[in-house]
């Protein structure tokens, strides 16, 4: 398993200590899920409990014979444009 935001693999283990002892109580909803012969691709929003902040998570599963062989997931911050982007009036919101 493999968080390529903060650079660090886990074992199946570490993956599974991670999330259950995460800080604080959080919830989430997948949004999107493609499937593959051999991959699962999920966007997921995650965010605590009380609503106080949200990021998406990318997630790619690899499988084989129907079982996860490999997890590489990519995180983000959910939030406002950045200011030089906002002062040049591009874009709009989702």
């Amino acid at each position: 398993m493999n968080w390529h935001c903060s650079n660090e693999h886990f074992t199946v283990e570490e993956f599974v200590r991670a999330n259950c002892e995460y800080p604080g109580d959080w919830d989430g909803e997948v949004e999107k899920i493609v499937t593959t012969d051999d991959m699962v691709i999920t966007a997921t929003r995650v965010y605590p409990k009380d609503r106080s902040a949200s990021f998406h998570v990318t997630s790619f599963i690899k499988l084989k014979d129907d079982k996860i062989v490999a997890m590489d997931e990519y995180w983000a911050d959910d939030g406002e444009a950045p200011k030089w982007r906002q002062d040049m009036k591009i874009g709009r919101k989702i």
